[in-house]
């Protein structure tokens, strides 16, 4: 089905054949991997292990697991894929998510939850960039899709340029779930992660509704400006 949605011709950037796979070998070694991270936030550190901001205040959620750093052409391939349709670039950003969570020992989640986008913004879009993702997930994966359990009950502000705690302020108390998730092993899917504060409000409610453990899973991290400690670099994009 996948092939059907998301037919291969060649390298999606130099065209080069490649068979059944969207990018060549020499352009996915050349894609900006988020090589080493904190495992807790997906920050990019420099030895193993979390970084000192989770050290000091852990997150609400077990493992971050974030593969790109968010530059090109990783950002522009999100860009089409969030605001111009472009579906096709979410497989073999799916794919390489999907290549990358198994870099990590523990058993992959039970199920996979997308971000959930306001009724309003997802009708004016017409579709969730996050739940596209999931389904890619959960299709390469083999793992369940889960849309209607965990719901954002009101509309936040576009979050480009805010700071953290400005971004904090406008997610808290958006999400609630209208099922249980107790016991499970859950996953909460987003196409990028800036500060994290809207994957940390969400794995608090996936908590109060019960899950024993939760993963944030995105498609590419916002790196820490090197002048400015502590705050995300501009970003075109929110997470």
């Amino acid at each position: 089905m996948l092939d059907d949605l998301f037919p291969t011709t060649g390298c999606r950037f130099c065209a080069a054949p490649t068979g059944h796979s969207p990018v060549c070998s020499p352009c996915w070694n050349d894609l900006p991997w988020n090589r080493s991270a904190c495992p807790r936030c997906a920050l990019p550190v420099a030895a193993a292990g979390p970084c000192p901001g989770c050290q000091r205040r852990p997150p609400p959620a077990d493992l971050a697991c974030v593969p790109f750093l968010l530059a090109m052409p990783v950002h522009q391939a999100l860009r089409a894929l969030k605001y111009r349709s472009a579906l096709a670039e979410a497989r073999w950003l799916g794919q390489a998510l999907a290549g990358y969570r198994a870099r990590w020992s523990p058993p992959l989640p039970d199920l996979l939850m997308p971000v959930p986008l306001h009724w309003r913004r997802q009708w004016r879009r017409g579709y969730n960039q996050a739940a596209v993702l999931a389904t890619v997930l959960g299709r390469t994966l083999d793992i369940g899709v889960d849309i209607r359990t965990l719901r954002r009950t009101r509309a936040t502000a576009d979050q480009i340029g805010q700071s953290p705690a400005a971004r904090r302020r406008a997610v808290r108390g958006a999400f609630v779930a209208s099922g249980t998730l107790q016991g499970r092993h859950v996953a909460l899917i987003d196409d990028v992660m800036t500060t994290g504060a809207t994957l940390f409000e969400l794995a608090r409610c996936a908590r109060a509704a019960g899950a024993q453990r939760v993963e944030l899973w995105a498609i590419a991290r916002t790196p820490l400006a090197a002048d400015t400690p502590g705050t995300p670099t501009s970003a075109i994009m929110s997470s």
